[in-house]
């Protein structure tokens, strides 16, 4: 049901999705059999293809070109497949969607270099355009990710971290390479600075609203519909907004600990959940998710009249209203 709103949203933009679907196709293609395999796997595994899609609509804001809109929104999605591919060796995950992540289906060395692939698939692709801006806040945006991934791993398990941490962490996992697609669809598509700094907010803000929702139905959805065991995140020691906001509870505190030396069983898993799912934790987070978007949707309300403005609208809504 949430796929099928989603290609409904997306419908008017098939054709240029379709091109870009192409192209990462094209940008994937190795010389290594291996290499060509693994990042093969991870394209056909699915994927929401958010980033590009805001690349497109920020674009058609001002003069819109596919043909160099492409050039931006496919190194973009080619930079955060890197960073699953890289996340799944770091978080130790099988399973991604329910489908075996590249690590799993080969190993970790594979995986490690697939993702590198990738990365260098993305810069190579930024060489065709000009503009000394774009690469400025690509490149900016590539260094924060690392940044960001190094960040993840000195905190798992930690659990004196605070909101302070878990917001930054996730500006770096998420909101920066969402703020990066609107900004530079914006910068490409030839806008003034003022709509391309609401775009970039919006960005932003829809960024910190997906991630905390993508945290919530960690906990809150069912296996089947995440494609891994609920409660992922915590098992793979990374703790989210709904356990922060849990913070001292005896039960998760245990789990944690037996979580960090790999004790966890499946009775444990399920207390845990039901500890979580009970809690004020969940509508906590909800409500500070919905504070994030009602920023995203007051920076596209600034913006000058135009009909991706309620395009804008109905994406964020879906990012921050979805069910898993």
């Amino acid at each position: 049901m949430e796929k099928m709103k989603l290609k409904i949203l997306y419908s008017d933009l098939k054709s240029d999705i379709d091109i870009i679907e192409k192209e990462l196709e094209k940008a994937l293609n190795s010389s290594s059999h291996l290499i060509n395999d693994a990042s093969l796997h991870l394209l056909q595994s699915g994927g929401k293809r958010i980033r590009p899609v805001f690349v497109l609509v920020s674009a058609k804001f001002g003069q819109y070109n596919i043909d160099k809109v492409k050039n931006i929104a496919v190194p973009l999605e080619l930079i955060h497949m890197a960073s699953l591919v890289h996340d799944d060796v770091i978080d130790n995950s099988d399973l991604r969607r329910g489908t075996h992540t590249v690590k799993a289906q080969w190993n970790n060395r594979v995986a490690m270099y697939t993702g590198d692939f990738i990365f260098a698939r993305a810069l190579e692709y930024v060489t065709s355009i000009e503009n000394k801006r774009v690469h400025q806040i690509l490149a900016k945006t590539m260094v924060e990710i690392c940044n960001g991934e190094v960040i993840q791993i000195e905190d798992k398990f930690r659990k004196d971290q605070n909101l302070k941490d878990y917001f930054r962490r996730i500006k770096r996992k998420t909101a920066l390479l969402i703020e990066s697609s609107c900004e530079l669809g914006a910068v490409v598509g030839g806008l003034d600075d003022k709509s391309i700094g609401h775009l970039r907010r919006f960005g932003y803000f829809v960024g910190m609203s997906y991630q905390i929702v993508d945290d919530i139905l960690d906990f809150t959805a069912t296996d089947k519909e995440l494609g891994k065991p609920a409660g992922s995140d915590l098992l793979q020691g990374n703790i989210t907004l709904p356990i922060l906001l849990l913070k001292g509870n005896p039960t998760i505190d245990q789990f944690i600990d037996q979580a960090s030396v790999g004790e966890v069983t499946e009775s444990g898993r399920l207390e845990m959940l039901k500890v979580v799912r009970n809690s004020d934790s969940i509508k906590q987070s909800i409500t500070i998710s919905n504070q994030y978007l009602r920023k995203a949707l007051k920076e596209v309300e600034a913006l000058p009249n135009h009909p991706m403005k309620k395009k804008l609208r109905d994406i964020a809504l879906f990012i921050g209203k979805r069910k898993f």
